[in-house]
C-alpha cells in the first residue's frame, strides 16, 4: 500500500509558553496567539477547519467543534528552545545536555583558531547580535577590511557574515566548513555553524541573501529518518532539513529560498514519491518576520500558507497523513528577537484518519516521531509515544 507522511515545519510558530519558560525570560510568549492580537486578528479559515483554534485561543481563529484534523500541543524535552534540538527531538532524539552559548562572544582561542586555520587578517563583531542589525553596524567596516563578521545569538550557533563581493558563496561555506570540523568541536560543539552572505554598498541598505547555509552536528543516535531509510522508504527534506540533520536520514533533499518555494517544492513530491516522508522546513517565519520582531509579515506569512493548504492537501491521496508543526516559538512581539521556550502546535489531518480527535498535551515533541514510525511500522524511537491509536 502507497502512504506517506508530509510533515510541515511552521518554523517558529509556537502557541504559547512552557511551564519553565521563566527560565529562558520568556514569560507571556505565544507566537501565534499575540501576532493574531496585534494585527488586530488572523484570516486562517483552513487552519481553522483543521482544529487550529482548539489549541490556543487565537484572535479571529475561532474553535471548531466539527474540525476535520486533529490537534494537540506538545512541549519540549530538551532544555533549549533551538531549531537543532527541536527538530531532533521531533525525530526521537533527546538532546540531554544543551549545545553551549556565548552571550558574551566567543573565548578568544576560537577566534585565533578561526584566524589562523581560515587565513583571514582578523574578525570584526564577535559578540550576540541581530543578524540585520550587525551588518548595517559593521557591513562598511567589512568591506574596507575585509575582515568576516562573526556573530552569536541566544541560541547555540557560530554565524559568518561575509559580502558576497569579499568572499565568494564557495569561500564562505569553506570557512564555515573549516569552523564546523576543525574549530567548534569538543566543549566548544555548537549547534550549527551558518553561513550568512549578504549585499549592498552601504549601512541601511545592507541585505542578507537567501544563499545562507547551516553547519549542523550529526545527530548522535538514529532519529526515525534513519530507521524510515534503512527499511527502504524514501525520505525527503525540504528547506533547512538537510542542514539540521548534516544530511543525515536523507535519501532526498531541496533547498528552498523561503516559504513560497517550499510549499511548491512539498506539492511536487507529494505527487513524486509512493512511499515515505515529506519532511518539510518552512523558514521565513522565523529568518524575516519572528527574529525581526515583524508582527505584520507573520501575519500575512501565516494566511499566505492557509490559502495553499487546499492545495496541499488536494494532492494528498487516501493513506497520506498531512502534520503540522513547529520547532519552538519566535514572538514577533516581545521586546527579545531570539526564539522563545514555547509549545509547538500539533495538527494532523488525512482522509482515512478519524477528524475530531483533541491529542491533548504531548509530553514531548517526539511523540510526532512516534507516531509516524509505527505508522509505517518500523522500529520506535526511544523516547515518544505515538498517537496513532487516537487519529486511525
Amino acid at each position: 500500500m502507497d502512504k506517506k507522511v508530509v510533515l510541515i515545519i511552521l518554523d517558529g510558530v509556537g502557541v504559547g509558553e512552557l511551564p519553565d519558560a521563566y527560565l529562558f525570560s520568556d514569560q507571556g510568549s505565544n507566537t501565534i496567539a499575540n501576532t493574531a492580537k496585534a494585527v488586530g486578528g488572523l484570516n486562517l479559515p483552513n487552519l481553522q477547519k483543521l482544529g487550529l483554534g482548539n489549541i490556543t485561543s487565537i484572535t479571529g481563529v475561532a474553535q471548531n467543534s466539527d474540525a476535520i484534523g486533529s490537534w494537540g500541543k506538545a512541549k519540549e524535552l530538551a532544555l533549549g528552545k533551538d531549531s537543532t534540538s527541536g527538530h531532533w527531538e521531533i525525530m526521537g532524539r533527546h538532546l540531554k545536555q544543551n549545545f553551549p552559548c556565548y552571550p558574551n562572544g566567543f573565548p578568544d582561542t576560537i577566534i585565533k583558531e578561526f584566524i589562523t586555520q581560515t587565513g583571514c587578517k582578523g574578525v570584526l563583531g564577535n559578540k550576540s547580535a541581530s543578524g540585520t542589525e550587525i551588518i548595517n553596524e559593521l557591513g562598511k567596516e567589512h568591506l574596507d577590511t575585509k575582515y568576516p563578521i562573526i556573530y552569536t545569538s541566544a541560541d547555540s550557533v557560530f554565524q559568518v557574515a561575509c559580502h558576497k563581493s569579499v568572499l565568494s558563496l564557495q569561500e564562505l561555506y569553506d570557512m564555515c566548513r573549516i569552523a564546523r570540523k576543525n574549530i567548534l568541536v569538543g566543549d566548544h560543539s555548537v549547534a550549527r555553524v551558518i553561513a550568512r552572505p549578504f549585499i549592498g554598498d552601504k549601512m541601511g541598505n545592507f541585505v542578507r541573501t537567501s544563499e545562507r547555509k547551516d553547519f549542523s552536528l550529526k545527530p548522535t543516535e538514529k532519529t526515525v529518518m534513519d530507521t524510515l531509510k534503512e527499511n527502504g522508504y524514501e525520505v525527503v527534506g525540504i528547506g533547512k532539513i538537510e542542514d539540521l540533520f548534516a544530511s543525515q536520514g536523507l535519501t532526498m533533499s531541496s533547498h528552498s529560498s523561503g516559504n513560497q518555494e517550499g510549499i511548491a517544492q512539498t506539492i511536487e513530491y507529494i505527487n513524486r514519491i509512493n512511499n515515505g516522508l515529506i519532511f518539510t522546513n518552512l523558514v521565513d517565519f522565523d529568518t524575516l518576520w519572528g527574529h525581526r520582531n515583524d508582527y505584520k509579515g507573520f501575519a500575512k506569512g501565516l494566511e499566505y500558507f492557509d490559502s495553499r493548504l487546499p492545495d496541499i492537501i488536494s494532492a494528498l491521496n487516501k493513506e497520506d497523513i498531512l502534520i503540522i508543526t513547529a520547532d519552538h516559538g519566535c514572538d514577533p512581539t516581545t521586546p527579545s528577537t531570539d526564539h522563545s521556550r514555547e509549545y509547538i502546535p500539533i495538527i494532523v489531518y488525512g482522509k482515512s484518519l478519524w477528524s475530531g480527535t483533541d491529542l491533548g498535551i504531548r509530553n514531548s515533541f517526539a511523540d510526532i516521531g512516534a507516531t509516524i514510525a509505527e505508522y509505517f511500522n518500523v522500529e520506535l524511537p526511544k523516547i515518544g509515544k505515538s498517537f496513532l491509536s487516537e487519529i486511525v
